[in-house]
C-alpha cells in the first residue's frame, strides 16, 4: 500500500526545514552518545563546518521526507574521494522520533538510492554506532549488510553497512 501520507524530495541542505532536521539528528545521536541533553554550544560546534555543502550535485545530495507536510526525516548522500569509483557514502540519515514506525524511513531510503543511481552511484556505504539501534534496523530491514571497516575518519563509527544498487 503505498504511503500516501508522505512525500521525499530533494531540498536544499540549508534551507529552513533541512537545517531544522539536520539540528535534531546531531541533537539525538550527540545526546545519546553522550547519555545526556546535548547542549545548544556542543549543537553549533556539530553542525558548524561539519561538510554539509558537499550534499549538493554534483558532490552529493540532500532529501528531505514530509508527513502529512510536515518535515519528518532527512538523508544525505555524499560522493567522496576515499571510495571507489561508483560508490557514495549514505548520511544524516535520520527520522523524527514521532514518524518513526509510519513507513517513512524506507521511503527515505528508497529516494536517496534513487538520487543516488542519478549521479552515477553504484554501492552506498555508511558508517553508524552500535547504540542507534532503529537506524541498523532499518538499514538492515533495506537490503544494507554489514561490512568491514572501509574507512576510519568517523571516530564514533562502529559498524559499517553496505548495498549494491
Amino acid at each position: 500500500m503505498p504511503h500516501v501520507n508522505w512525500t521525499v524530495t530533494p531540498e536544499r541542505f540549508d534551507s529552513p526545514d533541512a537545517t531544522a532536521l539536520r539540528r535534531d539528528y546531531y541533537d539525538e545521536v550527540a545526546s545519546r552518545y553522550w547519555q545526556r541533553p546535548a547542549t545548544a554550544a556542543e549543537l553549533a560546534e556539530g553542525l558548524a563546518d561539519d561538510g554539509a555543502d558537499r550534499l549538493l550535485p554534483p558532490t552529493g545530495q540532500f532529501v528531505v521526507g514530509r508527513h502529512e507536510g510536515r518535515a519528518a526525516s532527512c538523508a544525505g548522500l555524499v560522493l567522496t574521494e576515499e571510495t571507489v569509483a561508483g560508490s557514495a557514502e549514505l548520511t544524516r540519515v535520520y527520522v523524527r522520533p514521532e514518524f518513526r514506525g509510519t513507513g517513512g524511513g524506507g521511503l527515505l531510503l528508497a529516494a536517496i538510492e534513487e538520487e543516488a543511481r542519478a549521479l552515477g552511484v553504484r554501492l552506498l556505504r555508511l558508517d553508524t554506532r552500535n547504540d542507534l539501534v532503529e537506524a541498523r534496523g532499518l538499514y538492515a530491514k533495506h537490503g544494507y549488510g554489514e561490512v568491514p571497516a572501509f574507512h576510519r575518519r568517523n571516530p564514533y563509527a562502529e559498524v559499517w553497512f553496505a548495498k549494491e544498487l
